[in-house]
């Protein structure tokens, strides 16, 4: 375990190696992003729109979903396996790759939750947003977020070796599906025409908008976390099985 703590260490060094000053303007983008959402949601839910949650809830949803965002929809640095040279560095070390993975992608979260997601949480009062959860179960089904996009993940990492030189373009679907289907941009019960009854049991589902929604109140815990628990134990079974077929292919190309 310390091996990987300390890999957890170096990745978060190695966010910071040109100096903390130059995560500033990543902070600020986000910082810049919110704000605006923030008085937009309330200037659309004064004006009587209805949107199935209270203004409340509307807010806490969109700034926890900006505090949490690399936690709620995981993407590791094997989305580089081959261009990037990840992979010679990962099986060069006497440790688990998809241990590494984990630790490294972990690592790389610190500098921005204490840079932007800390000071963020602790103004948050200030904009008239309260973020408490509304039932306890929320930091398991965050975890099981967590887990279940580390699955996510490793899949698309796969795709990307299966299709070699078209790692750019697999990361743009990526981020374009599991942003619409995740529910972390817009919460999937505002959806039109029946759709979010429908996305509600797809494996996304229970990425970031499942841990977000129970956060608010807006959603049944038992039924949030099954689903959550039922994908888990069908995506990691597959996700190790396709990791473990795609190796060789892995290491015959680019190494």
């Amino acid at each position: 375990m310390w091996k990987y703590l300390k890999t957890a260490h170096l990745a978060a060094l190695e966010k910071t190696n040109g100096g903390i000053i130059y995560l500033f303007p990543d902070v600020l983008i986000k910082f810049f992003t919110l704000i605006p959402l923030i008085f937009l949601w309330r200037v659309v839910m004064t004006s009587g729109v209805q949107v199935g949650m209270s203004l409340q809830q509307m807010l806490s949803y969109t700034v926890l979903s900006a505090l949490l965002s690399d936690l709620l929809a995981v993407k590791t640095p094997a989305s580089g396996w081959l261009s990037e040279g990840v992979l010679l560095k990962l099986y060069g070390r006497p440790l688990s790759v998809l241990g590494q993975l984990t630790a490294l992608t972990v690592g790389g979260w610190l500098p921005m939750l204490l840079l932007f997601s800390l000071p963020m949480a602790l103004m948050a009062p200030l904009l008239g947003v309260r973020l408490t959860p509304a039932t306890p179960y929320f930091g398991i089904s965050l975890a099981l977020c967590v887990s279940l996009g580390f699955a996510v993940d490793v899949l698309f990492a796969c795709l990307s070796i299966k299709l070699r030189n078209m790692s750019w373009l697999i990361g743009r679907i990526r981020v374009a599906i599991v942003s619409l289907l995740s529910g972390t941009v817009i919460p999937i019960r505002l959806l039109p025409f029946g759709i979010a009854e429908a996305l509600r049991y797809q494996p996304f589902a229970s990425l970031g908008g499942a841990p977000l929604s129970l956060f608010v109140g807006a959603a049944d815990a038992g039924e949030t976390l099954l689903l959550q628990i039922l994908w888990n134990l069908i995506l990691w079974p597959f996700a190790l099985l396709v990791f473990k077929r795609s190796q060789e292919g892995m290491v015959s190309y680019g190494g």
